[in-house]
């Protein structure tokens, strides 16, 4: 897909007229008096919680924003292969993969031994191994991410809109305030044409800072961004520009031998390319500022470093020059930790405003997302009377140790680009090597959560070597039952707050009297200790809040479907119609047998639990009835 030719245009480029690409959007009128949850920023952490808690309309939920309207260019661009299975859950991938650059393979260069002042390539890598993902490595504007989520939101049931304009003064929690009460007290400052100055008052049960490095949410908590600046200065900007260099259309590494350094990433529209620019050392607490850097400076240094190569800017679509540094918050809510046996957290903050660090490994706005992704359906579970608030606690405990090894990650790596500018110069080796062996961490998918209420023991993970305990669920292709159609099994996981039991067959006949298969079935289906009967609001679909999928060792053309277990050809909805997507069987014909793709054990079979947000929480035999039902009734709370 190719646009932006005759010069940047911001906004969905299958719109053919300019002026109608970026469309406007924004709530009318005073915000709530009283809200669920307040959210505070339209960033990519402000709108995935936002799209999350959307997609439940008895949350009563508001977001709001300083900003005039939405985003219409963006500074983040890199989406993560694990920010893609996300994005499958809130239904926008494809159109994400339609507009976006496809990251394949990534060069390198370094100096020329025989002319150093020149560069040349030195690898080339795949960018993503095979298998680690069914999505790639992807480029697109941040504003086109926030769309998706806008559109998400305004399709939703709760039909959401952000209140544009609106700036955060302060925020009160009532320490008498009960558990279902609207405890936090927020004021905003409009800031938007006839109503600017006006003071509105809003009550909310929860309130959370996805306000940015300069956060006033986490100020008012007290909460403070420790860490250290790197002293160096780098420039980065979208350009169209005209060049001789080969891989201008590959993401590229280069290491100039006395230039320092520069990152190509290509940019969405076949034309427009990033460069990150290495610019200069600084003083110990100097500021990039004092440098009075201009556009022709960054433009001029990426020149120098390219050389034998010429690049003639045509047009700078955006730019900017910032300091590397990399800091993080020792807690992501409001609660010490001396209290967080007797209080529950009321106040949470996300993405830049608890962990910042520099744009090299493309991570910024895919770990802030998946904050989001953690805490909207923890949220939503507290809030719809499915769990404890002491759920919350969990929040801060799990992202904080993501956002730690984030911080070390974005340090070393920062480091070896900027290696140039050291004693001894550039090592493209080992810049290569990094690279290489840290590919799962830059696809998002080494996040690997600690035991706790919500991640179980790996004491059978024998079972399914393949799906990790604690990491995110490995989708993998499959048949389904009902029609044949080949899937992916980890797309049936939408973003609407359920569980997921993937239940993997032995080698005996599921349809059998005394299957396993069928025996989880009527545990499920029958028992006063299963979860299903325990957690399911009466009158609600059975798989309303736990849903049951079985995938099936046979062959889909051996099986009756209609020898299967009831609870596996659900009745759902107000005429009772049956669901046929439940049952799947491994696709023989693609050679990518999903059993023995994820190290299921053929003969025993097991049971996957996964979360609301795609991570593995245990593996189990099939007939451990009493660890399942022990697994939920370890932080939910028995339907009334």
């Amino acid at each position: 897909m190719q646009f932006h030719l005759n010069g940047f245009q911001p906004g969905d480029p299958e719109i053919a007229d300019p002026a109608e690409r970026v469309q406007a959007a924004g709530a009318t009128g005073a915000v709530p008096g009283e809200v669920d949850v307040l959210i505070v920023g339209c960033g990519p952490a402000g709108l995935t919680l936002a799209a999350q808690l959307a997609q439940f309309p008895d949350i009563k939920t508001c977001i709001v924003e300083q900003k005039s309207g939405r985003l219409a260019v963006g500074q983040a661009d890199g989406i993560a292969c694990r920010t893609m299975e996300m994005f499958h859950a809130f239904g926008f991938s494809e159109r994400v993969l339609k507009e976006a650059y496809w990251v394949n393979e990534t060069t390198f260069w370094k100096p020329n031994e025989r002319a150093p002042e020149n560069i040349l390539r030195s690898g080339r890598v795949q960018d993503v191994e095979d298998g680690l993902s069914e999505f790639p490595h992807v480029i697109l504007n941040q504003a086109r991410i926030h769309d998706g989520f806008l559109d998400v939101m305004r399709k939703s049931p709760a039909k959401l809109e952000p209140y544009y304009g609106r700036r955060l003064l302060d925020l009160e929690v009532d320490p008498a305030a009960g558990p279902a009460d609207h405890a936090v007290t927020v004021r905003l400052e409009r800031l938007d044409g006839a109503d600017e100055g006006k003071v509105e008052t809003i009550k909310a049960r929860y309130v959370v800072g996805c306000d940015g490095a300069r956060s006033t949410v986490r100020k008012s908590i007290g909460r403070e961004l420790h860490g250290d600046s790197a002293n160096h200065a780098w420039g980065v900007m979208d350009v169209l520009a005209v060049t001789d260099f080969p891989d201008i259309r590959f993401k590229s590494l280069i290491q100039s031998a006395k230039d320092g350094s520069l990152l190509i990433i290509p940019r969405e529209g076949g034309y427009m390319v990033r460069l990150y620019v290495e610019l200069a050392k600084l003083d110990v607490g100097e500021r990039v500022a004092s440098r009075n850097i201009t556009a022709e400076d960054v433009i001029a240094k990426a020149q120098r470093i390219l050389k034998p190569h010429t690049l003639e800017v045509k047009e700078i679509a955006w730019w900017s020059v910032y300091e590397i540094g990399q800091r993080l918050t020792d807690k992501f809510d409001d609660v010490p930790d001396a209290q967080v046996a007797t209080r529950q957290p009321r106040i949470f903050i996300a993405g830049d405003a608890c962990h910042t660090h520099s744009p090299k490994a493309g991570q910024g706005m895919n770990v802030s997302m998946q904050d989001a992704f953690n805490l909207g359906w923890k949220l939503a579970a507290v809030l719809r009377n499915q769990s404890a608030p002491t759920l919350l606690h969990s929040y801060s405990a799990e992202r904080q140790a993501v956002a730690k090894e984030l911080i070390d990650f974005d340090r070393e790596w920062s480091g070896i680009l900027a290696s140039a500018a050291k004693a001894g110069g550039a090592d493209a080796a080992k810049t290569q090597d990094y690279f290489v062996r840290h590919g799962r961490y830059t696809a998002g998918t080494a996040t690997h959560y600690a035991p706790s209420i919500l991640t179980g023991a790996a004491s059978h993970q024998h079972l399914a070597k393949g799906f990790v305990i604690g990491k995110r669920f490995h989708s993998a292709p499959v048949i389904r039952l009902g029609d044949a159609k080949p899937v992916h099994l980890g797309h049936a996981a939408q973003a609407d707050g359920r569980f997921r039991i993937y239940a993997f067959s032995g080698a005996e006949d599921p349809g059998a009297a005394d299957s396993a298969i069928r025996r989880l079935c009527n545990f499920l289906a029958e028992a006063r200790q299963s979860p299903l009967e325990r957690y399911t609001p009466a009158g609600s679909d059975i798989d309303a809040v736990i849903d049951l999928r079985v995938v099936f060792q046979q062959d889909h053309r051996e099986l009756a479907i209609q020898a299967m277990p009831a609870l596996l050809l659900p009745r759902k909805g107000r005429y009772g119609l049956l669901d046929y997507e439940k049952m799947f069987c491994p696709d023989p014909r693609s050679g990518q047998d999903i059993f023995a793709m994820r190290g299921i054990d053929r003969e025993a079979g097991c049971m996957i639990v996964v979360r609301p947000d795609q991570y593995v929480s245990q593996v189990l035999p099939l007939d451990d009835f009493a660890a399942l039902a022990a697994y939920f009734d370890g932080f939910m709370l028995q339907k009334t």
